[in-house]
């Protein structure tokens, strides 16, 4: 496989599986561990398309949410005004560092869609999710090389 096809399959799902759009949770680090067990491409350029194309799909995630809230209280808007100010309650309780939290399946897509709903600073939404899916695909890559000595 040449490297191009290594590196972009390996952006494209993680970009896919960092939107909140339908697809197998985890199917970014099921891509990484198979390339890295296989031997395909470098680890630290593997993990560093990974990493990319997942904050891109963080970033569409945002986008989507700073958007959608123009339209929050329209009476036909999926959440109420109770319900975005619980969301935002839990946010703000856990401040800005829960966007730590935006590798883990299921609802790590949620968070990044609350912080582009409440308007969260894009630098630091941008520095937290970068550093915990970074650290995400690191702790992967680590694991395979122990699993594949």
């Amino acid at each position: 496989m040449s490297e191009f096809w290594v590196y972009g399959s390996m952006f494209t799902a993680a970009l896919i599986a960092g939107t909140f759009l339908p697809f197998l949770p985890g199917s970014s680090e099921i891509v990484l561990a198979g390339l890295l067990a296989n031997k395909q491409g470098d680890t630290m350029l593997l993990v560093a398309s990974a990493t990319a194309g997942n904050v891109l799909g963080a970033i569409v995630n945002y986008v989507v949410g700073y958007f959608v809230s123009e339209l929050a209280g329209k009476k036909w808007f999926p959440a109420n005004e109770a319900q975005l100010a619980r969301a935002s309650d839990h946010f703000e309780r856990y401040g800005s560092w829960i966007l730590l939290m935006s590798w883990a399946p299921f609802f790590g897509d949620l968070i990044t869609a609350i912080a582009g709903l409440l308007r969260t600073d894009f630098r630091l939404f941008l520095v937290l999710v970068t550093i915990g899916k970074l650290a995400r695909y690191v702790v992967l890559a680590m694991g395979v090389d122990l699993l594949n000595f």
